[in-house]
């Protein structure tokens, strides 16, 4: 996921680069902007443009490319052919992902056929993470908001195929209220946060037992406003109350979040680092007391984005510091200094996907370049530096989160602490009933309520033999 060995030798992190294939989608899901159901003209990368993007990166020095859209794998071939080329010109980080919609029609004959042939095609291109969005505990309600019936036993049938092909997906977990088995609605920030840590126990036992050994979570990609949610240069951003969250209401969440991830760790590779959520806690905490958003004086390490990591978008194939900053286009790729673009500063959002490598990334950095200064950073908390340690230790347990290599379970037990409870889902869950109905209905999707069976002495006997 990282490359640390890069930061060491040259001084500065890997260069990552995002490149935005498509806005065109499949799916429903409220939280997403670029959801099927709403209406603005789509534009799609062509293929020789893409692979022009790709040559372009592999000559200044980018060491990973992250496809996405949309969703990417409405594109499969050209997904394939970018990713080996990208591969062929010494990239050696490529990412890409889908909403699963491949996977629908588990029970037809072709499915298996089908199946292998994909997985061939993205093991065979290089793929070195390839995830799959989950958005909640309860196979009826993801269904529901992906608008896609049958694709959660479809993922079920499918991961098997994958691992064959040596590739293991990655659960890819939104954080919306929907996120467990029942929604996140508590109005008071304690109750919240229970609500929160159940929640997560409920989706990560969920994601186990349907056969993931590997998860990341995508924060909320929702903004403060209408006019910046306009300036966006990925539409993922959405308006809905599935997703947006107060700042009293993120930073409960975060806590939750931070909780229960040592309870994760050994039986669930996770993505997600506690030094990050951390970070984001004290922020919102802050944000929340102050009645405004308080970030700089706060955060140790301000996002890399046009610093070191990029965004290309579809609409227009510009460079960006990031999804977010859509009103600070950098110019095509092959008209930009690379090596001269100053020092990073930005805090403005919360999107995992710069934030959680640049926090990870910081204390390397410092440790390389300038060791007073990392002391300087953690010396008010030390409880900050020890999430940071336990986050590289355990990166690295995990074989940088690499999706080519199985999990090491053996590695991975020496995360498990006496004082945390097993990973097991913190209610009987059945029917959710009304208040479940109600979320999805103001999220534009019909409800419909259908048992959930976790089989968790299935997840804790796959669990402990490593399969």
């Amino acid at each position: 996921m990282w490359e640390y060995r890069t930061l060491l030798r040259d001084r500065r992190p890997a260069r990552q680069l995002v490149i935005q294939l498509t806005e065109r989608c499949n799916a429903r899901c409220p939280q997403c902007g670029m959801n099927v159901t709403n209406s603005f003209e789509r534009a799609t990368v062509p293929l020789p443009q893409a692979m022009d993007i790709v040559e372009q990166a592999a000559a200044r020095g980018f060491t990973a490319l992250s496809f996405t859209g949309g969703e990417p794998l409405l594109y499969l071939s050209a997904v394939t052919a970018l990713a080996q080329r990208a591969r062929d010109l010494g990239i050696p980080h490529v990412r890409t992902g889908t909403n699963g919609f491949l996977f629908r029609g588990h029970d037809r004959p072709d499915f298996e056929h089908r199946v292998h042939t994909i997985a061939a095609s993205l093991a065979g291109a290089g793929i070195s993470t390839f995830w799959i969005s989950i958005d909640s505990a309860d196979p009826s309600t993801h269904e529901r908001i992906r608008g896609m019936d049958g694709v959660w036993e479809g993922i079920r049938a499918a991961l098997p195929i994958f691992h064959e092909h040596g590739l293991y997906p990655a659960a890819n977990v939104g954080l919306t209220r929907m996120v467990g088995t029942t929604p996140l609605a508590a109005a008071d920030p304690g109750a919240l946060r229970e609500q929160a840590r159940a929640a997560f126990r409920d989706v990560f036992a969920a994601i186990v037992e349907l056969g993931f050994t590997m998860s990341g979570l995508c924060y909320p990609m929702s903004l403060p406003s209408e006019e910046t949610e306009r300036l966006a240069a990925y539409r993922a951003t959405s308006p809905s109350s599935i997703v947006r969250f107060s700042p009293a209401e993120k930073a409960a969440i975060y806590e939750a979040l931070l909780e229960v991830i040592p309870s994760v760790r050994p039986t669930l590779r996770l993505f997600t680092p506690r030094c990050n959520l951390d970070v984001l806690r004290r922020e919102n905490l802050a944000a929340a007391r102050d009645h405004r958003r308080v970030r700089a004086t706060l955060t140790a390490y301000p996002c890399r984005g046009g610093v070191d990591f990029f965004f290309i978008a579809a609409a227009d194939g510009l460079v960006y510091p990031c999804g977010y900053r859509g009103d600070e286009p950098l110019g095509a790729i092959d008209q930009i200094d690379f090596d001269d673009l100053g020092e990073p500063f930005c805090t403005a959002c919360e999107w995992e996907c710069f934030r959680d490598p640049s926090e990870l990334l910081g204390p390397l950095f410092d440790l390389r370049s300038r060791p007073s200064a990392l002391l300087g950073a953690h010396r008010p908390d030390p409880r900050h530096l020890r999430y940071w340690f336990e986050d590289v230790r355990y990166a690295l347990a995990c074989d940088m989160f690499d999706a080519r290599k199985p999990p090491d379970y053996r590695r991975l037990a020496g995360f498990a602490r006496a004082a945390d409870a097993p990973l097991r889902p913190s209610i009987s869950v059945e029917t959710r009933g009304a208040a479940v109905g109600r979320a999805v209905a103001a999220a534009h999707h019909p409800p419909s309520a259908g048992p959930t069976d976790l089989r968790m002495r299935e997840v804790r006997e796959r669990c402990a033999t490593g399969r």
